[in-house]
């Protein structure tokens, strides 16, 4: 293994988490193993990785709150547990979002706001969410809080707009009062500032509401995006299946014939409305929006010269993946966060012998860890 920095060099580790290979620069060798296993069953050469840094790399996070008012502390959980590990010096955290957790810390002392308690379901503040804008160096933050209105935060937002001033990019209350360990609530409220993060991806104008999906590592996401572009040929009636907010379909409108989106998150349909309207009246015409589940909106692979993939990690709804085995487009590019499900699904997709795997790409998304994004597309045969 290639060191990128002493093991020692991390103040949390142990017991934070969250980077179980910290310094270590190359592949977990299971994962490894697997996907060279996957590139020699299909004659294809070892797969390229694609590196970004990985020290500063997340621009997007999500921090439990525990504590006490007087000294709360803002973090991970330590593995298979609700004890937080305070990790205000995160090396592989964009610094603003390190620089917002400590006011975060202050502003919390100041007003007095309880910090939740898992097991006697206590207290107000549980969870933060923080995603930097790149380009004005600003940041959006989710409160999420234990109750239904952002009155049980008390002074809390007014100090953090406060202590923020002009670093922050949009101020949220997300209402979480059950007992469950899932993180975001149905509700989100604006407090003050702008609806949505602005990214600019290929050059065009892609938005991220709170409540929607979003990469961490944007600089290798943006490889990512520029390597699918490279693979889509021009004048395509492309479908895109789990688009988000349309991170990678909105550029390629520039150069399709016509583009189906399907994603079936409120907050996902809403950013991509968002990017829709800054594209030009010629390529919104070329546009339509499949909402709802990938599986209810099969229609949009009809007469689909090329299909476009990024499911969540447990991969490719079974219908869909059926209706590409039976009825496989000329070029299918799936972009997979989940490599069980990545394997479970080209085995399936490659049952009927119509769809052959061409090409294999790793991006490491996710340094430190054991996993990666992989990049696989498939022709028609």
């Amino acid at each position: 293994m290639n060191p990128v920095a002493n093991r020692n060099d991390c103040p949390h580790r142990p017991p934070c988490p969250g980077c179980p290979r910290f310094g270590e620069a190359d592949l977990d060798e299971r994962t490894w193993a697997r996907l060279r296993e996957i590139t020699r069953e299909a004659g294809l050469p070892d797969p390229p990785i694609h590196q970004g840094a990985a020290g500063g790399h997340r621009h997007r996070a999500r921090l439990a709150v525990r504590g006490k008012p007087q000294n709360p502390k803002i973090g991970l959980f330590q593995a298979n547990s609700h004890r937080i590990v305070h990790i205000p010096h995160c090396s592989v955290h964009h610094p603003l979002i390190n620089e917002t957790s400590a006011e975060i810390r202050e502003a919390i002392k100041e007003s007095g706001v309880e910090p939740y308690a898992d097991r006697p379901h206590r207290g107000v503040l549980r969870t933060l969410q923080l995603v930097v804008e790149r380009s004005s160096n600003r940041i959006q933050v989710v409160l999420v809080g234990c109750g239904e209105s952002p009155d049980v935060l008390g002074d809390l937002p007014g100090i953090l707009e406060r202590r923020l001033g002009d670093r922050l990019q949009g101020l949220f209350f997300n209402a979480q009062p059950e007992r469950s360990n899932t993180i975001l609530g149905p509700k989100m409220v604006r407090l003050m500032g702008e609806a949505a993060i602005r990214e600019s991806l290929r050059g065009v104008q892609v938005f991220f509401p709170p409540g929607a999906f979003g990469q961490n590592h944007l600089p290798l996401f943006e490889r990512a995006v520029d390597r699918i572009a490279e693979l889509v040929p021009p004048n395509q009636t492309i479908a895109e299946y789990y688009c988000g907010v349309g991170s990678i379909g909105l550029s390629l409108l520039r150069d399709a014939k016509a583009l189906r989106f399907n994603e079936r998150s409120p907050d996902g349909l809403s950013g991509l409305e968002l990017g829709l309207a800054e594209r030009p009246d010629d390529e919104r015409k070329r546009a339509t929006i499949l909402a709802g589940a990938a599986s209810e909106r099969l229609e949009g692979l009809v007469e689909a010269d090329l299909v476009l993939v990024d499911p969540p990690r447990r991969g490719l709804d079974a219908p869909l993946t059926n209706a590409l085995a039976e009825s496989p487009p000329d070029r299918l590019i799936y972009l997979s966060c989940g490599l069980d499900s990545l394997v479970s699904d080209l085995r399936l997709l490659q049952q009927n012998r119509t769809l052959v795997l061409r090409g294999l790409e790793v991006f490491n998304f996710f340094p430190f860890t054991e996993h990666v994004e992989t990049l696989v597309w498939l022709d028609r045969v």
